[in-house]
């Protein structure tokens, strides 16, 4: 038998992932005393987060409120929100955004100095604070991760691998990780996973190509509950282009300021503020009437230069948004689904938390609103943090590692497409339940327990919403058994 790689001290709070939730996550344990080790995998400017076109969705403005952001938020998630978790979200988003000025974040504002709130849709009011315009996530992540490089308090180490968490009596005590200097142990008293989402595994997508749910397998492998994986939000304007900037997210806040969808006759089709689910159908269903291969954004009375890394992908592909139509369709965006949580990011394994895009609170339901995710960041990764402290120390039991196996494979993410993509049915979902990653087994096992349409899972062969399944999640144990949930 090889022996155990070798154990490296211990730390108070290890987190997984350097995107804005896991930044912040760190930051805050560290402010309180914590003893942080942060992990990531790319350099920290390689994150989703650090893409992030849209903002953080606060209620600032004199003429909002909380509680129409909570109204706003359970219309989005189509009847199946976590009212709990969405009165958490809109009641403390605002503090999250005054923190992060604190920490030196400068958003945009008004020639008097006030925040300059967007407005995106679903939303009934402007409540989206910007960075740059469309560079919310660089700005936010390049602040945060100079504040935890210059930490004492927090060790970071870049280019490293999580490929198993630690199990000893029933609990999460750290994670194996990989790097050039091999294999090593990584105790913790609490590990935070915010490793992002999984919407890169579908095939036409507008995330990053790491974005595959290693925390929802890690989660997994370890005995944790995932919930909602059947709940993937495809974003209704993403680029149609030959090369690789296919699948750039042209983002929400474009049809804020007045870009309109048109249809090959030139005409508009929908409401381009409708939520998100809407649109992406409403487009659907156009394409397949006309036989286009994409709809038309037509930009002509924006101001593009707000928008500066849509702009520059734009003109790198000889598109002027001045007299050209951009080519738009739906793509995997963002996924609902991730490991379940409490409101305080915890699992149902002890030790062991979720942040960010991989936990699932159920905040958004079965149809995110837009710029809810970095509010939710920032405000479960400081409750996360806060909780985390009050774990017991290691217990000194063998630790015993959970390992993930193998990446999927281009055919899985052709297969996801495919059988599993905005609209889908029994047969195509059954046949992704042979695919060799676990997490494209888990997405089908979901969707298949969801017997109607709703949101962002839409099911030819059970079109109708299920009043039954109001407030209804799907959880997945570690085992891969499906329960079907009530959360309040």
């Amino acid at each position: 038998m090889a022996p155990a790689p070798p154990t490296a001290p211990g730390a108070d709070v290890a987190v997984i992932g350097a995107g804005a939730a896991g930044l912040f996550c760190a930051l805050t344990a560290a402010a309180a005393g914590a003893r942080v080790t942060l992990v990531s995998r790319t350099p920290l400017d390689g994150s989703a987060s650090y893409w992030a076109q849209g903002g953080i969705a606060a209620a600032l403005a004199a003429d909002d409120s909380p509680e129409r952001h909570v109204a706003d938020t359970l219309v989005a998630g189509r009847g199946a929100a976590r009212p709990s978790a969405v009165r958490v979200l809109c009641e403390e988003s605002p503090a999250r955004v005054r923190e992060l000025q604190r920490l030196g974040v400068r958003f945009d504002a008004d020639r008097h100095g006030a925040l300059a709130l967007g407005l995106e849709g679903g939303h009934s009011a402007r409540r989206i604070v910007h960075a740059g315009g469309s560079a919310t996530g660089r700005r936010i992540s390049r602040q945060l991760a100079a504040l935890a490089a210059t930490d004492e308090r927090i060790e970071i180490l870049e280019g490293t691998t999580a490929d198993a968490l630690l199990v000893a009596d029933g609990r999460c005590v750290g994670l194996r990780i990989r790097n050039g200097d091999g294999d090593s142990r990584l105790t913790a008293r609490a590990t935070v996973l915010a490793t992002g989402g999984a919407a890169a595994l579908w095939e036409r997508t507008t995330n990053p190509a790491g974005s595959v749910g290693v925390g929802l397998a890690l989660a997994h492998a370890a005995g944790a509950d995932l919930a909602d994986l059947e709940l993937t939000q495809f974003h209704p304007t993403a680029l149609v282009l030959d090369g690789p900037d296919d699948g750039f997210l042209i983002t929400e806040a474009i049809r804020g300021e007045g870009a309109k969808l048109r249809g090959a006759d030139g005409e508009r089709f929908v409401d381009e503020l409708a939520p998100r689910d809407e649109v992406s159908l409403a487009i659907v269903a156009e394409l397949e009437r006309t036989g286009a291969p994409a709809a038309a954004l037509d930009l002509r009375e924006v101001d593009v230069a707000r928008f500066p890394n849509i702009a520059e992908v734009l003109a790198r592909n000889g598109i002027d948004p001045r007299r050209d139509m951009v080519p738009v369709a739906p793509a995997a965006h963002y996924t609902m689904g991730g490991v379940a949580t409490d409101v305080d990011g915890g699992s149902s394994l002890p030790g062991l938390y979720a942040v960010g895009e991989c936990a699932c609170t159920g905040l958004h339901g079965a149809n995110r609103l837009a710029s809810n995710s970095l509010a939710e960041c920032f405000v479960l990764s400081r409750r996360a943090a806060l909780a985390a402290l009050g774990e017991p120390r290691v217990p000194r039991a063998e630790a015993v590692a959970a390992p993930i196996g193998a990446p999927p494979s281009e055919r899985t993410r052709a297969a996801l497409w495919r059988d599993a993509g905005l609209l889908r049915d029994a047969a195509g979902l059954r046949a992704l339940l042979d695919d060799p990653f676990p997490v494209a087994r888990l997405i089908a096992t979901a969707a298949l327990a969801r017997e109607e349409s709703r949101g962002a899972h839409q099911r030819s062969d059970h079109p109708d919403v299920d009043p039954a399944l109001d407030r209804v999640h799907t959880v997945v144990d570690g085992a891969g058994a499906v329960a079907l949930e009530r959360w309040e």
